[in-house]
């Protein structure tokens, strides 16, 4: 039977768009707003709009899981991994900052064998040698030098792609909205302990901006999940790189920032290495023979 999968493409696109748009708001935010002040917001802001859209019956399955311990260990990953984000956001361009962050799917394909005893076979292994080397290239390897802020941008993409395996272990069972409502819980109890620290007095304007990364955030959540639903993760999983694009036109148009040629080859290659696991596994299922399981596929 034929699908047609054009709306499911048409959120996941909008999704990528708008959590590029979040970062470009919050890479200007942290110029003058403390990060853990930044995600507090934002933090408070989804998980309200969890406990809206869910109501009780969602908050209450949320407080009962199984899955609340695994899930608050999940979130201090998360939480390192967001700081090293959007640390690493003062000093690089938003188009670097991406494209380094990209090397989280090659990381996560590298921890699915031990972590989730998935078999991986060459052509993803390829994938994680090419990934890699786009890394390597978009982090500046002529000047032979890792800045910090590099380093935390890389970080952040080891502990994303930690957390994103922790997740498929522990929480899969669960709706998307409870595992929101977790995660964003426990941010709000992280990230307030430290504003007794960090805070700073923001202005109209800031408090808008605060208010505004909280809903592109959500919204940016709703629209993947609702994307996911329409259409299969190997038809959908080519567009999350249209991030780098996004990411390279908001610096351009916000910035002026025009990306390196180490940067714009590493994102190539980066892309290049997801496109190539997409592919192997779209054509590790068509012959994959019927009632196999996907730790069968070849």
């Amino acid at each position: 039977m034929k699908h047609s999968y054009g709306f499911g493409i048409a959120l996941v696109t909008l999704s990528y768009f708008l959590f590029s748009s979040h970062d470009a708001v919050i890479k200007l935010l942290v110029q003058s707003v403390s990060v853990w002040q930044v995600l507090f917001f934002r933090s408070v802001t989804v998980f309200t709009c969890c406990l809206l859209i869910g109501g009780r019956k969602n908050a209450v399955r949320a407080a009962t899981s199984d899955i609340v311990k695994p899930m608050a260990i999940r979130s201090l990953f998360l939480i390192a991994a967001w700081i090293s984000f959007y640390t690493a956001a003062k000093s690089l361009q938003l188009g670097e900052l991406t494209t380094i962050y990209f090397a989280a799917p090659v990381v996560a394909t590298l921890l699915a064998g031990p972590m989730l005893k998935e078999h991986v076979p060459p052509a993803r292994w390829l994938a994680v040698i090419i990934g890699f080397a786009g890394v390597i290239i978009a982090a500046d390897p002529v000047g032979l030098k890792l800045s910090l802020p590099t380093y935390l941008a890389l970080q952040a993409a080891c502990l994303w792609a930690f957390s994103t395996v922790l997740l498929r272990r522990t929480a899969m069972h669960e709706t998307s909205l409870v595992q929101m409502t977790i995660t964003n819980f426990f941010f709000v109890l992280l990230t307030a302990i430290m504003l007794v620290v960090e805070w700073s007095n923001v202005d109209f304007r800031t408090s808008f901006m605060l208010l505004g990364v909280g809903m592109l955030g959500g919204l940016a959540q709703y629209t993947y999940f609702e994307a996911m639903r329409r259409a299969p993760v190997s038809v959908l999983a080519p567009f999350e790189y249209t991030s780098l694009i996004w990411a390279f036109i908001l610096g351009y148009l916000i910035w002026g920032d025009i990306p390196a040629h180490n940067v714009t080859a590493g994102a190539l290659l980066i892309g290049g290495a997801g496109l190539l696991i997409i592919f192997g596994e779209r054509v590790g299922r068509k012959f994959r023979p019927t009632g196999a399981s996907e730790d069968q596929l070849p």
